[in-house]
């Protein structure tokens, strides 16, 4: 989409739209759910083979490649599984750890 001759969206570095823009789609949803349901087991493995672990979003999205839907997904899955939350600055860290 562009706005008077300019793009508009998140773009990489190498100029690419980002797809991250754009909510998933009904069809994706149920790939997003695989996904996480997948990921659920290797992300809590790793929460608890390292005490006091505290990562961002951000952090999340790097450490294991995860795409926006599928991280979000995964994340609240987390959060409302009560084996995560979010800390006083944003980051997520296991729910027993003290802040």
């Amino acid at each position: 989409m562009t706005e008077k001759g300019r793009a508009v969206g998140t773009f990489d570095e190498a100029g690419r739209r980002c797809e991250c823009d754009d909510p998933p789609k009904e069809s994706e949803m149920s790939v997003i759910s695989a996904t996480v349901d997948q990921w659920i087991p290797i992300v809590r493995g790793e929460f608890q083979e390292v005490p006091g672990l505290h990562l961002t979003k951000p952090q999340v999205r790097r450490l294991w490649g995860l795409d926006p839907p599928t991280c979000d997904a995964l994340l609240d899955a987390l959060v409302d599984g009560r084996f995560l939350k979010r800390t006083h600055d944003g980051a997520y860290a296991r729910a027993d750890a003290s802040d």
